[in-house]
């Protein structure tokens, strides 16, 4: 089972970083509503599961980021003779911090728009037996201290059917 959480975590990491991923669609949305887009390039996606206190011990971080994970996988043996033929429920992080508390909220919609408008226009066969069928969750957790000085934290959940050999 864990080859399958593997299997669509680089999936949708694929996904999220294409020249069609993120970064496109970010400035894609702040030019429809007339504003500065935000730097965003695909070396701010990463794939780990990872709280944010120890990110920022550990390493230098570029806010925002977008943590891509698998959060569970389950072998529901739907095909017979399948290794694994069931879901991998995902998880993406968005992850929005500045000095300012002022317009961090909004910030933070605009990557969960751009993320959730990536997984839309995204339907369908992701290739090597994973598939996307559509429909998510987000949770939007408080401003908390952290980051450059506030951090907000965006859970976009989702399910994927996978099928393997």
């Amino acid at each position: 089972m864990a080859q399958a959480g593997s299997l669509a975590t680089n999936q949708l990491f694929a996904l999220l970083t294409s020249p069609a991923g993120v970064p496109a669609t970010i400035t894609e949305i702040a030019d429809l509503n007339g504003v500065q887009p935000p730097v965003f390039t695909a070396a701010q996606v990463t794939a780990e599961n990872v709280s944010s206190e120890i990110v920022e011990r550990s390493k230098a971080v570029q806010y925002p980021i977008l943590n891509v994970y698998c959060g569970s996988v389950n072998n529901l043996q739907r095909e017979k003779f399948r290794t694994f033929s069931g879901d991998a429920h995902m998880v993406i992080e968005s992850r929005v911090s500045q000095d300012r508390l002022d317009g961090l909220e909004t910030t933070s919609q605009l990557y969960v728009d751009a993320v959730t408008m990536v997984l839309d226009q995204n339907r369908g066969d992701w290739g090597s037996g994973v598939s996307y069928n559509g429909g998510y969750e987000v949770n939007y957790g408080p401003v908390k201290h952290g980051g450059r000085n506030f951090l907000q934290i965006a859970k976009i959940t989702f399910t994927v059917d996978i099928s393997e050999e």
